[in-house]
């Protein structure tokens, strides 16, 4: 299993998992093991758990994409998680890395998002179309290693595909995302798009929780480790994890 996940935060309430890129969070029509499932299991052989194991998805990202899971454990969780996710009082970070240089070193992006549903595709129009949902999000380039741009992006709201669409809108699809204008797959099929940082206030605890997940294990990825800017005090903490 850790080769699908990695637990960085748990409790009797929360567990937060690091997911491999390549890896569903909820079963589709693949067959192929979701993520909820294999968590389920790990809390299963962990606890010695004789019947069903109750899990709560919070959210969800893409399969392509790695990072920051948040499951519940019990219903009260789950309830007052999707609360705290339905009002965004939730900081969402991401690190995605580009080909192009984005035409300013920061920015908010605003969008109106329609999903086709059938070809599992977002398009993304710059006035409110027809069925939209408004889209925002901010940006900042980090670096540049080997002609790449690494971005921190902080989603404002959470629309299905809206990074992948909205950095591709902007001229800069994300690395491997052939689906939003790569030139190219990666070679492991997956994009080098990653939920890095989660800050939100523990739903029962009522304490500040901040999550952070390793970079996947990848040479390219690595290349990236040392422009990280983040520097975090122990007052504004209750758990980080590398």
């Amino acid at each position: 299993m850790p080769k699908y996940f990695h637990v960085i935060y748990e409790d009797n309430h929360l567990i937060i998992v690091n997911k491999a890129p390549g890896v569903l969070v909820q079963g589709d029509a693949t067959g192929d093991v979701p993520l909820l499932d294999l968590v389920k299991d790990y809390i299963k052989e962990k606890y010695e758990k004789p019947g069903e194991v109750f899990l709560g998805t919070v959210h969800r990202i893409d399969r392509p994409v790695s990072g920051l899971v948040v499951f519940a454990r019990t219903s009260k969780a789950l309830e007052r998680m999707n609360e705290i996710f339905r009002k965004r009082d939730v900081q969402k970070t991401y690190w995605a890395v580009v080909r192009k240089r984005p035409p300013k070193k920061q920015d908010k992006l605003t969008s109106w998002l329609v999903k086709d549903e059938n070809r599992n595709v977002v398009t993304a129009y710059d006035y409110p179309a027809p069925n939209a949902q408004k889209a925002e999000l901010t940006y900042r380039v980090l670096g540049e290693i080997n002609r790449h741009f690494l971005l921190e992006v902080n989603p404002i709201t959470g629309r299905p595909h809206q990074i992948r669409v909205q950095l591709a809108q902007m001229g800069c699809p994300i690395r491997g995302d052939v689906k939003y204008g790569s030139p190219k797959p990666n070679n492991d099929g997956n994009i080098n798009l990653h939920a890095r940082r989660l800050f939100f206030t523990h739903p029962v605890k009522k304490e500040p929780v901040l999550c952070r997940a390793a970079l996947p294990n990848d040479p390219f990825w690595e290349e990236f480790l040392e422009l990280d800017p983040e520097e975090i005090g122990p007052e504004h903490l209750a758990f980080l994890h590398e």
